[in-house]
């Protein structure tokens, strides 16, 4: 079992996305699969390191074919034992390769960024993703933020010099992920390499969770009527180019392209 699969195995994920701050950044992905599925017919979707299944089973729910990769044994249980009608399958990013190729509508890859450490894993996880999504399809690519990191884990938790003295921040405050890191982050700019060296054009680019993650208390203390109205400020502002970098987490909204 590798780190990642322990890790996950006692990590909640989906407790996280029905926290106040976890749905900012849910109902958000939500909002932007629903802007881009076809709006004529049922789509057919993939949902790429699917956890527990939080956006495959809705959306298998509302009538569309739903694709479900897993890496995580036990995630993959939860999902299957919902008795939904998503076609879950055992599998890892870097290799899709028992997914037919031009299949699918819409291809989510919500997780497996946040874990991969190197810019050639990355771009099979594209590579694979293109090869199984339609011409014109979209896919929408969620990563983990490298201010994010900086300022909660080195500075807000008080970690900075220890991550300075082992390497693990760049001159320039880059995070540097080690052999059995869990995650990787990264900036706009490495964002915007892997897109030119995959080939997809980008739609759209959004701050999924804005300021949530670094005001947490102050959400889960809110009444519903504040927490509604901070949604309807985040819907608003979560587009603006200022906020991208600093999110917690970032999601890439892509249409493949006719070049593999």
């Amino acid at each position: 079992m590798t780190n990642l699969e322990k890790y996950y195995n006692k990590f909640n994920e989906e407790h996280r996305l029905l926290t106040r701050h976890g749905q900012v950044e849910y109902l958000t992905a939500q909002k932007y699969i629903h802007a881009y599925l076809p709006k004529e017919k049922s789509a057919n979707i993939l949902d790429i390191g699917a956890g527990t299944g939080r956006y495959s089973v809705p959306l298998s729910e509302e009538g569309h074919s739903v694709t479900a990769v897993e890496l995580v044994k036990r995630n993959l249980e939860i999902l299957e034992k919902k008795h939904s009608k998503v076609n879950c399958w055992p599998g890892n990013a870097l290799d899709l390769s028992f997914l037919p190729e031009n299949k699918f509508d819409l291809t989510l890859i919500f997780g497996p960024l946040y874990h991969l450490h190197s810019q050639e894993e990355r771009l099979k996880v594209f590579a694979e993703a293109k090869r199984v999504t339609k011409t014109s399809g979209i896919i929408m690519a969620s990563y983990i933020m490298n201010e994010y990191s900086v300022l909660t884990y080195c500075f807000k938790e008080g970690h900075v010099k220890e991550c300075l003295s082992e390497g693990l921040l760049s001159e320039d405050f880059h995070t540097i992920p080690q052999k059995d890191s869990l995650y990787s982050y990264l900036r706009l700019e490495d964002i915007d390499e892997l897109n030119k060296k995959s080939n997809l054009k980008r739609i759209k680019i959004v701050s999924e969770d804005s300021s949530a993650d670094y005001i947490r208390q102050t959400l889960n203390s809110m009444d519903e009527e504040t927490f509604k109205i901070y949604l309807q400020y985040h819907f608003s502002i979560c587009e603006r180019p200022e906020l991208l970098g600093a999110s917690s987490h970032t999601l890439d909204i892509l249409q493949n392209t006719i070049e593999s």
